[in-house]
């Protein structure tokens, strides 16, 4: 067999990502530096290195941004007591939180008046879990690992209904949903897929090529949480290995020795030019062939957060 690489699509950025990392260029365009953004735009060190260049100040909380400055807020998302400092501070906010995040916010708002529990599977303290979360603290009870869903417990157990951070493996979701179910039967489902069709999208492409593959390697960053995903779905799926790097100079070559097809993936926050790089690498250690394994074909685009259209209207 000839050394190859099988090349996962769709990959890279997703809809919210592309319009999240757009949001921040144009405001530093149109309103020149500074530009103040609340955590990371998107989980990618590459990205966020790149926006710092060119003047985005990246902070932690909103009380860093001095007064009456603007401040962006990432794609994760935030909790209304974020919006709420920020409007004392006189703060002028672009907020980029994904789309399909904020419908998971919308649904924990919509079933929290109905005075439901809402268990939310996620990752503790993954900033798109502490936004959703903050949207109803008193009726949603995090569901990280299989201990919590073990543990936690409802007041009603014919009133209570699950949400999900978008950015998780399918599979592990439906597992945590299955332990949930058998231990509350009535447990209701998300009026729709709470997991956003890019991370399930990025995943089914993994899991198709991973049998075939000695070797997987995933572009993204260490806190990217959908990245990681891809890394155990690689591995579920047959994969012998997989690893996580931000760039091509990350590989060790000691993973290549043996190795006849390379899967190559990246997650939603990442872009393509990483992944190019990453195929020039492997060109030059004699992984000349190329075979893009197409799964999906995404079109679907996001308008810009309003606050910045208005201004961009000439």
């Amino acid at each position: 067999m000839p050394k190859r690489v099988l090349l996962a699509k769709p990959r890279g950025y997703c809809a919210g990502v592309d319009r999240a990392v757009e949001t921040v260029e144009l405001a530093l365009e149109k309103y020149g530096a500074p530009v103040y953004v609340r955590k990371e735009i998107v989980h990618n060190k590459y990205v966020v290195e790149t926006l710092s260049d060119r003047g985005a100040i990246f902070v932690n909380e909103t009380d860093e941004v001095p007064e009456g400055a603007l401040v962006v807020f990432s794609a994760h998302g935030v909790s209304p007591a974020v919006h709420e400092e920020a409007a004392n501070r006189s703060l002028r906010t672009i907020d980029a939180t994904c789309p399909l995040v904020t419908k998971v916010h919308k649904e924990a708002v919509r079933f929290a008046k109905e005075d439901y529990d809402i268990l939310l599977i996620g990752h503790e303290g993954h900033e798109e879990v502490e936004g959703t979360a903050g949207e109803a603290p008193d009726h949603v009870k995090l569901v990280d690992t299989a201990e919590d869903a073990a543990k936690v417990e409802v007041r009603d157990p014919n009133k209570v209904i699950w949400l999900s951070q978008t950015t998780l493996s399918v599979d592990e979701t439906m597992v945590r949903v299955r332990q949930l179910k058998d231990r509350f039967p009535e447990l209701q489902d998300p009026p729709s897929d709470d997991i956003c069709y890019a991370t399930s999208n990025r995943q089914t492409a993994v899991k198709t090529m991973a049998p075939s593959c000695d070797l997987v390697l995933v572009v993204g960053s260490k806190n990217s949480s959908n990245s990681i995903r891809l890394v155990e779905v690689a591995l579920q799926h047959g994969a012998k290995a997989s690893y996580l790097i931000d760039y091509a100079k990350e590989v060790d070559l000691a993973w290549l020795e043996g190795v006849e097809t390379v899967g190559v993936t990246s997650g939603a926050s990442v872009p393509d030019l990483l992944v190019m790089e990453l195929l020039k690498f492997l060109e030059s250690h004699g992984y000349g062939e190329v075979e893009e394994i197409t799964t999906a074909n995404e079109r679907i685009t996001f308008s810009l957060p309003r606050e910045l259209r208005k201004d961009l209207v000439r």
